[in-house]
């Protein structure tokens, strides 16, 4: 009797610590993400912000911050800083500060990672079909649209433009 009395415990306690793991796996798996997206000046100059936004919600992203603003060259170098060494660096600032661009944080569930394949390959000629990049962008360097490449840059990112307080919460 003893035995079956440790052996009920035993089972009861591994099985909820099982479900708790589940429970945990679940919800890291189902984690809400945000990240940022730009829309750059080549977007607002061909008057595309209202459809590349359409298309952000409808692929089920929530805009939780939006405003339209003018980076300056230091304003730009500062947000891609981490490019500085790379070739490019010197037209993508001139370019970023050439117009108006539309800064946004979202969020959804595998926020970054859908994003990135909502809007497609930062070369709209090796975009897929039907991505934001391959339907409207130009070029490498003027590809209409931003997006974080890790939760953690998106986080980096997003306070570049928004204070915490700017953030609002999209409920439905």
């Amino acid at each position: 009797m003893r035995n079956l009395i440790f052996k009920y415990h035993f089972e009861e306690r591994f099985s909820k610590r099982l479900l708790q793991k589940s429970i945990i796996s679940q919800i890291n798996i189902m984690a809400i993400e945000r990240t940022l997206t730009i829309l750059k000046p080549d977007c607002v100059r061909k008057e595309l912000i209202g459809e590349v936004t359409q298309r952000i919600q409808q692929a089920g992203f929530s805009i939780l911050a939006m405003k339209m603003t003018r980076l300056t060259a230091d304003t730009a170098g500062g947000f891609y800083a981490v490019h500085k060494e790379r070739p490019f660096y010197g037209e993508l600032c001139e370019f970023m500060s050439s117009g108006a661009c539309v800064p946004m944080i979202l969020e959804k569930e595998n926020a970054v990672a859908d994003f990135r394949t909502l809007i497609g390959a930062t070369n709209p000629e090796e975009a897929d079909k039907g991505t934001i990049r391959a339907d409207f962008a130009g070029s490498l360097g003027e590809n209409i649209i931003h997006g974080s490449d890790s939760v953690e840059n998106g986080k980096i990112e997003a306070a570049y433009f928004f204070a915490e307080s700017d953030v609002v919460a999209n409920i439905a």
